[in-house]
């Protein structure tokens, strides 16, 4: 594919409140089209909050997001959203398939049944993501990699080009690290839009060709050399430091969440 050469979202003086307290402020960026973007920042500085908002979950309190030239909320069916895996009951009894066919209920009138279009969409995803011989198993079942190559493949399958992952690194051992960066490079050079918050900046260089660093204000964006400098990094987790978010650690190590 090409390089990107439009953006297809684009933020300007974006501000969100919980309350009285702001967790996004006057953040004005673009996202190009066909990239891999990690939104970054120390715990608090308003990843999460920057992918729930592209999704319509956060109300603005100022500013807009549009998706290319139309508002996110009008063209749900493009925008695929992967939560943090915690936020998931992975005991809930429910097939690998059947997990995998949600990505097509949007796209279904109401009681209408899936179709062989539907089907071979599905069929499609889960070869894409390699877990087609774990099709009837139950999700528990799986390995923490195989998980999320299993709501992967249900973004596919909504027939996504936007994908908004929360924190997919997060639990995952190193093959499974390894396994789920071939993917998304992949999926870059595919032309599909990858936007994922992470907090492992040696990765997120690794992995992502774009970053966007935030402190509840936006620090940088752009390639992610530049967005990673010294000078930022020393910007946007000068406050509030922990030893997980340490930028001088960040900085020189690789860490693979346990």
């Amino acid at each position: 594919m090409p390089a990107a050469t439009h953006n297809i979202l684009r933020f300007h003086d974006v501000t969100v409140c919980y309350g009285r307290t702001p967790a996004l402020q006057q953040v004005t960026l673009d996202i190009p089209c066909g990239s891999s973007t990690a939104i970054l920042g120390r715990n608090g500085a308003g990843k999460t909050t920057l992918l729930r908002a592209i999704l319509g979950w956060h109300p603005l309190a100022s500013g807009e997001i549009r998706l290319g030239d139309a508002h996110p909320q009008h063209l749900l069916p493009r925008l695929a959203y992967l939560p943090q895996r915690q936020s998931i009951d992975w005991d809930f009894p429910i097939t690998v398939r059947a997990v995998v066919e949600q990505g097509r209920f949007p796209s279904l009138k109401l009681f209408q049944r899936m179709g062989a279009r539907d089907h071979a969409i599905v069929d499609r995803a889960l070869d894409e993501l390699g877990i087609t011989e774990f099709a009837g198993r139950q999700i528990r079942m799986l390995s923490g990699g195989q998980q999320q190559r299993v709501f992967l493949a249900r973004a596919l399958a909504q027939g996504a080009d936007i994908f908004l992952l929360d924190e997919p690194f997060a639990g995952l051992d190193l093959f499974a690290t390894e396994e789920l960066s071939h993917i998304l490079r992949a999926w870059e050079t595919q032309g599909r839009t990858v936007l994922a918050s992470m907090h492992d900046l040696d990765l997120a260089r690794r992995v992502f060709t774009q970053g966007v660093l935030l402190d509840t204000t936006l620090v940088a964006s752009g390639p992610i050399a530049g967005v990673l400098s010294p000078e930022n990094i020393d910007r946007a987790y000068r406050h509030g430091r922990c030893v997980h978010d340490n930028p001088l650690h960040l900085a020189r190590t690789t860490e693979f969440p346990q």
